[in-house]
């Protein structure tokens, strides 16, 4: 069955939008914790890149943006190697690594934090499972 979609030409995620309180704070967190390159500030506005999907943290002007954030999930090759360096830089992590899901092919393994902003997010890897 084709459909004609009702926003034709739509391609892809440009960019997520993640509130936080603290600008600076944040930015030191994404950057020089989780490593994502750092494109430009812009007052309370800093951009990063995310493999070309742009993650906009902001700190909300009005309270219809004021809440928590979604849940960004973080492809690691090494989950616990993530875990390990980010808890080194004082990462409050929610979960230890754990296995999330094996299809028999795959298994997915996750473990969350805090970003220090009221966000929680994971860090994720799927490894093949040993044949």
């Amino acid at each position: 069955m084709t459909t004609t979609p009702a926003t034709p030409g739509v391609a892809g995620l440009l960019q997520i939008a993640m509130p936080v309180q603290d600008i600076e704070r944040a930015i030191a967190f994404y950057r020089d914790v989780i490593g994502l390159p750092f494109l430009f500030q812009a007052g309370n506005l800093a951009f990063f890149n995310l493999h070309g999907v742009r993650l906009l943290l902001d700190i909300p002007e009005t309270e219809e943006f004021r809440h928590p954030g979604s849940i960004l999930y973080f492809r690691v090759p090494d989950l616990n190697a993530g875990y390990e360096a980010m808890r080194a830089h004082g990462v409050e992590f929610i979960s230890e690594p754990h296995l999330i899901h094996n299809d028999g092919t795959n298994e997915l393994w996750m473990a969350f934090f805090r970003d220090g902003e009221g966000n929680v997010h994971a860090l994720a890897s799927e490894v093949p499972v040993a044949s």
